[in-house]
């Protein structure tokens, strides 16, 4: 297939990985029309508070593409594993220097750039004059058809009026996630299977740790493993991105297990409302009995500064850890390709899904500017999904179900 150069795109799917394919389009020479089109009927997404590793990938495009002016993360420049105890395992201390940085920080530079939204994480910062994207909310797809020469038709519903509304465009790019509702259309077969645990997640105020847990978590990867537990924890970005010292937060991920269908993971996966949600339970919806019984759980097993950690946490969330992946990420002639989670959904132990979402923008752009044929796109994009999740499975098995070489 030649190199494509089209006039019109849309993208369903408006948080990282949308976001990254709609600014490698618009740095084009000649950019098409973008078109981003969200799910979500809110304005801005829901902030989780998340942290974020930020890898290669993620540093490589936001250096090349966003150019943000402003440091957006903070380093760690030592890994470590505690025993249940909390002392430091001399054997476990590596001097590798990654940096952290928040969702939250990185979707606001990216609506920046993509459409000009202004917010405190971007104020003072240096706009460019690269044309923006049309960016929509409450858009739900019902519909996705070839329409020859034409391009791929797309009719979805708006949330607020109900109102059914089509457009056609030379190429559509699924950015909508784990459970991606294009993926779904095209590739009916290709299931996301919960893994058999959680990881529940949370931030503290870096200046409300005690002494005890800032000396072993200041700038620091720390891990913790026991049997079906892995807690770990890093600093990130604290409100509207600062990175001052005792303005950051403390985020953590504490991995859990629970069985498909057990009485347990149903009130975990319950919130306040009596709601059962699939994958995510949010901020704010936790039942506070489960909570209270969580935080006591953390007193009984994991070392005393990620117990403090979980106990002086407001406002945790819970994600059900799962997997998909899809067989091939090109539909309809090239017309429609599956990017990021809707590919391949990593387990966060790879601290690679907003790599991944990275990766396959800088990819695709290198494509629509000539530097790779679209045979090579395909294969690397394949290639990197299924490594990396493969390796997720491997981690994640090894973490929970298995006997981990430092567990504590």
């Amino acid at each position: 297939m030649s190199q494509p150069q089209p006039k019109s795109v849309i993208i369903v799917g408006g948080s990282l990985a949308g976001l990254m394919h709609a600014l490698a389009f618009l740095s084009l020479p000649n950019p098409p029309r973008v078109r981003i089109l969200e799910r979500a009927p809110t304005a801005l997404l829901h902030n989780q508070g998340a942290g974020v590793v930020a890898g290669g990938e993620t540093l490589q495009f936001f250096e090349e593409y966003v150019r943000p002016g402003r440091e957006i993360s903070v380093r760690s420049p030592m890994r470590h594993y505690l025993n249940r105890t909390g002392e430091e395992m001399p054997e476990s201390v590596e001097h590798r220097t990654q940096r952290m940085t928040s969702w939250d920080l990185l979707y606001h530079l990216l609506r920046w750039r993509v459409e000009g939204m202004q917010s405190e994480y971007v104020e003072g910062l240096e706009d460019d004059d690269l044309p923006k994207a049309e960016y929509e909310n409450g858009c739900s797809v019902t519909k996705v058809e070839d329409a020859g020469t034409g391009g791929v038709r797309v009719t979805w519903t708006q949330t607020e009026t109900g109102e059914s509304q089509t457009a056609v465009a030379d190429l559509l790019i699924a950015a909508d996630g784990g459970s991606s509702t294009i993926r779904r259309l095209l590739l009916p077969e290709v299931e996301r299977k919960y893994a058999g645990y959680v990881a529940w997640r949370g931030t503290v105020p870096e200046m409300e740790l005690s002494g005890a847990a800032k000396e072993v978590f200041i700038e620091k990867f720390t891990f913790f493993h026991s049997s079906g537990n892995q807690a770990l924890g890093y600093l990130i970005p604290g409100r509207e991105g600062t990175l001052e010292q005792d303005e950051r937060l403390f985020n953590w991920v504490w991995y859990c297990n629970y069985p498909e269908g057990s009485p347990e993971l149903e009130e975990l996966m319950t919130d306040v409302h009596r709601k059962r949600h699939a994958i995510t339970l949010p901020v704010g919806a936790v039942q506070p009995k489960v909570w209270e019984k969580q935080q006591s759980h953390a007193g009984d097993i994991l070392p005393p500064q990620f117990a403090e950690a979980v106990q002086k946490t407001q406002q945790p969330f819970i994600q059900a850890i799962t997997d998909n992946i899809s067989s091939r990420n090109s539909f309809m002639d090239g017309k429609v390709l599956l990017v990021g989670d809707a590919l391949a959904g990593f387990r966060p132990h790879t601290a690679a899904s907003t790599g991944q979402a990275a990766y396959d923008a800088s990819t695709l752009g290198e494509w629509m500017q000539g530097q790779i044929d679209w045979k090579e796109y395909k294969t690397r994009v394949m290639d990197f999904a299924r490594r990396v999740q493969q390796h997720g499975v491997v981690l994640g098995e090894g973490s929970q179900f298995g006997r981990h070489p430092l567990s504590g």
